[in-house]
């Protein structure tokens, strides 16, 4: 196995390409630009997976942008937000606690689902090394498709969030799924740097093996802080520039375009992210994923901006302002 620390250039990575859809637009209008070019086969009942966030959150996909996307998206007008309890002691570590903060991040315009709030349901993880199944939020399978709007950023232990991360913890259970990921002994906290990223991995292989091609992925590089949204007001400040909304059917491409885009910013715009990505050995999602057959590492990026034409993620950063909270 290479060194789960070191990034892997895109020229020495082996494979056929995904399509990678990309835009500059942050805004429910990009999001909307981006997700029509991936939701073929968004069907039927569909869940949103997103990070709802701990109270008043500063860094959360706004509320009321995905509002403005639910109600503008024929095939997410009668979506369900869905979302699970969390393993730490936080503002949503049990139903009511979590209902409350949907209420005060703004995420009461729609049905949101706990899917844990009422039992859990086991899924099979095929060729997994650490689980041969995974326990999930028992209402996930009462869907038909998902969308899995994330919000990319840093995080703690992980390195950063992408797709893999929002469905590999967020839909797994506050109690059993998210102890199989973290806990090692007595320590609940214990499962760090190659074994976290593939138990996350293998969990998010349970949730996309069960929806086939049913699922679509959209990732907003967008504050970009190198803590996750469960750190809430916490979260350490924003440094790394906003970049665009990304959108693909295959959650390793994606993810493996938007740690692209941060390595291809300059040293001053990218270096607190790129350190919490190496130190945390976050490289090594990316290649799990690819490993176990979730998709490629290797992509055509499509710049939505500029007549579809073909990019480098070089370009795509082109031009990126230092980053300036907007409220």
């Amino acid at each position: 196995m290479t060194d789960t620390t070191k990034y892997v250039p895109y020229d020495e990575r082996t494979g056929n390409e995904s399509i990678v859809y990309f835009t500059r637009d942050l805004s429910p209008e990009g999001i909307m630009k981006a997700y029509e070019k991936v939701n073929a086969n968004i069907v039927g009942k569909v869940a949103i997976k997103l990070h709802t966030g701990e109270k008043n959150g500063p860094n959360i996909v706004p509320s009321s942008w995905v509002k403005k996307v639910m109600e503008n998206e024929e095939t997410l007008k009668d979506a369900t937000i869905v979302e699970t309890n969390t393993f730490y002691a936080g503002d949503r570590y049990t139903t009511p606690q979590h209902l409350e903060t949907l209420k005060v991040n703004g995420w009461d315009f729609c049905k949101v689902d706990i899917m844990d709030a009422e039992g859990t349901v086991d899924l099979p993880v095929s060729g997994g090394k650490w689980f041969d199944h995974m326990t999930h939020g028992k209402t996930m399978v009462d869907y038909d498709s998902m969308f899995v709007l994330t919000h990319f950023k840093g995080h703690a232990m992980g390195g950063f969030g992408g797709s893999n991360k929002n469905i590999g913890i967020g839909c797994a259970d506050g109690r059993i799924g998210k102890a199989m990921i973290h806990k090692k002994g007595n320590n609940d906290w214990g499962v760090v740097e190659d074994e976290l990223m593939e138990k996350i991995t293998e969990s998010t292989k349970a949730t996309i093996d069960f929806f086939g091609k049913n699922i679509c992925y959209v990732n907003v590089m967008r504050n970009m802080s190198v803590s996750c949204d469960c750190e809430g007001v916490a979260a350490q400040p924003v440094v790394t520039p906003n970049v665009g909304i990304l959108a693909s059917n295959d959650i390793c491409a994606i993810d493996s375009a938007c740690v692209d885009l941060v390595y291809a910013m300059c040293e001053e715009d990218h270096k607190d992210l790129v350190e919490r990505i190496s130190s945390r050995h976050g490289h090594r999602q990316l290649d799990y994923m690819h490993e176990l057959g979730m998709g490629n590492r290797k992509y055509i990026l499509i710049d939505l901006d500029n007549d579809e034409v073909r990019i480098c993620p070089k370009k795509a950063v082109e031009g990126v302002k230092p980053f300036k909270l907007i409220k």
